[in-house]
């Protein structure tokens, strides 16, 4: 696999078409990694993106201590570590290890990469306590951005036939996913 740096202008892109992505940081020698459906763009210079964070979950406690995160866009061929990784608590163990995940590291954050994703927005945590404690809201800025380039170039998704494991995943509730489509010219 190939990857390119996406310029942070162009960062908000991997996030427009609203895949489901994992969250990954890490703090005190410790990481983690989990799902998230609700994962979007929020401005574009310096590039933002939001993401929910539950209250419970321990890869949100690592964040709030670290301030850092990165948001990694997995996937059809990562759906059954997608759902594991959303359904189980790293509190625990080493979810990277239980799921047989390679972790990799980042060019700018502390918090790792998750292996055999097709892109990785790492970001700095703006906080917000309000928003995090009322709404689990969680805005980040992206400090570097990367995307597999035979599926993301010149700005833009690509997804052929050929690129069938490779297409995003998004959730649709109740457990339900689908592959990101057919690319239409508007």
């Amino acid at each position: 696999m190939s990857m390119q740096a996406v310029p942070l202008a162009k960062a908000y892109r991997l996030l427009n078409h609203g895949p489901t992505v994992l969250v990954s940081a890490a703090a005190d020698g410790r990481r983690n990694l989990m799902a998230a459906a609700w994962c979007m763009p929020l401005d574009f210079e310096p590039p933002k993106l939001l993401v929910v964070l539950d209250k419970a979950t321990y890869t949100r406690e690592l964040i709030e201590r670290s301030g850092e995160f990165v948001i990694n866009v997995p996937p059809r061929r990562m759906l059954d570590v997608t759902v594991a990784a959303g359904n189980r608590s790293g509190r625990e163990g080493d979810k990277f290890v239980e799921l047989g995940v390679a972790a990799e590291p980042s060019q700018r954050v502390a918090a790792p990469c998750v292996a055999g994703c097709i892109a990785w927005l790492e970001c700095v945590l703006l906080p917000e306590a309000h928003n995090q404690s009322r709404y689990d809201l969680f805005i980040g800025e992206v400090v570097a951005a990367r995307a597999d380039e035979r599926v993301f170039s010149d700005g833009r998704w690509h997804f052929g036939p050929q690129d069938d494991a490779l297409r995003t995943l998004h959730h649709v509730a109740g457990g339900a996913f689908f592959a990101i489509g057919e690319e239409l010219d508007g």
